[in-house]
């Protein structure tokens, strides 16, 4: 299982981007929030993107990390985005009602 690490997280144009790990758990989800959190105060971020261009699993951590950074960024008139969503993906989307708070944008 790949490892997710600081390179993952890049500050681009005031965007936060995360490139999510191959299996997002509750394994994955603390690191993932850590780092997420402490870019969110050090860098200067109006937006996130979550890229599941990796992710092959995601269970209800994943919606607890996204739910979490939409709160925070919200806050500040900010929005959150996904890229490279696949089927499964937009499955958990749809169904946990992720759909309705974090925009999916087409790869």
């Amino acid at each position: 299982m790949e490892q997710i690490t600081a390179e993952d997280f890049q500050v681009v144009d005031s965007c936060l981007i995360i490139r999510m790990p191959e299996e997002i758990d509750h394994h994955s989800a603390g690191m993932i929030c850590q780092e997420a959190d402490r870019c969110l105060v050090r860098e200067e971020v109006r937006n996130v993107v979550f890229d599941f261009v990796r992710t092959r699993f995601m269970d209800s951590s994943g919606i607890g990390i996204i739910m979490g950074r939409h709160r925070k960024i919200s806050c500040f008139g900010g929005r959150v985005y996904a890229v490279h969503v696949d089927r499964q993906i937009q499955r958990i989307f749809r169904l946990s009602g992720l759909n309705k708070i974090v925009e999916v944008l087409e790869s």
